[in-house]
């Protein structure tokens, strides 16, 4: 059983954020769903595949962060997100780095100033 079941990224402005998450990751979101008077757009995710199920999450309750949880997206090709990120404002808060013989990892901000990090295996 993996441990992590489901991740939520707090944002202020829950448009903006899914195009931003649209650009730089190609994600498709499904339609906008209120929960607790939260609005919620969720990543694509399928039962019995590997990873945790996820959701940009604005309300209350949710305030974008530097700090705290880091959330790490998987990507195919760590340079084009970083540049597609970039040119889209963010910020590279840790450069591209060697994990292994084939993985990298780098942290950027997205849109609403989360901190996010990116890993390539």
């Amino acid at each position: 059983m993996n441990l992590i079941a489901h991740v939520e990224i707090p944002v202020t402005d829950l448009e903006r954020a899914m195009h931003f998450y649209h650009a730089v990751f190609s994600v498709a979101f499904g339609d906008v769903v209120t929960i607790h008077g939260s609005r919620m757009a969720y990543f694509p995710f399928e039962e019995g595949k590997d990873g945790a199920s996820g959701a940009l999450a604005q309300g209350d309750i949710y305030v974008p962060s530097r700090d705290g949880s880091v959330v790490y997206l998987s990507v195919e090709d760590i340079d084009d997100v970083l540049s597609r990120a970039v040119a889209l404002g963010s910020e590279i808060l840790f450069a591209k780095t060697p994990i292994n013989d084939t993985g990298f990892v780098a942290e950027i901000t997205d849109s609403e100033g989360n901190r996010i990090a990116l890993q390539s295996i």
